[in-house]
């Protein structure tokens, strides 16, 4: 048996036909088509695209609910920076389960965050969005989603 793989993958690095498939399944779910013939056409995709990508490709907040997200952050050794990023992570609602940030190194330090996903949190994708805008930030990205 095959075993499942799953890739978190930024938006500017997905295909086209992808971000397409995405866009036809909101048309559907929102009613603003009804048919999956609308839907493609309204996209510009064919209907054996959408079929084939369909079931494998979603919004990354679709499913997130209940569940645990652990990412990664490069960040300033600045004082009052971390409490920054706990604070935008408690804005969205999202209860901290683990931390562990490095010694700063020619001062930048690493930050590992644990964060449970729970049904009155916020869009998750943004809350990310939201942490990387911060000064002080160098990126963020997504290690595991259980």
């Amino acid at each position: 048996m095959e075993e499942t793989k799953y890739y978190v993958v930024r938006k500017k690095a997905l295909p086209e036909v992808l971000l397409n498939v995405v866009e036809a399944k909101r048309l559907l779910e929102s009613g603003k088509v009804v048919t999956i013939n609308d839907a493609t056409e309204a996209v510009g995709i064919s209907r054996s695209s959408f079929y084939k990508y369909k079931d494998d490709i979603f919004p990354f907040h679709d499913n997130v609910k209940g569940k645990t997200i652990t990412f990664v952050l490069q960040m300033d050794d600045v004082p009052g920076l971390l409490s920054v990023v706990l604070q935008k992570i408690a804005e969205y609602k999202a209860n901290l389960l683990t931390i562990h940030q490095t010694i700063p190194i020619n001062g930048v330090a690493s930050l590992t965050l644990s964060v449970d996903v729970r049904p009155d949190s916020g869009d998750i994708s943004e809350m990310l969005e939201d942490v990387e805008r911060l000064d002080g930030i160098h990126y963020v990205k997504i290690l595991a989603r259980e």
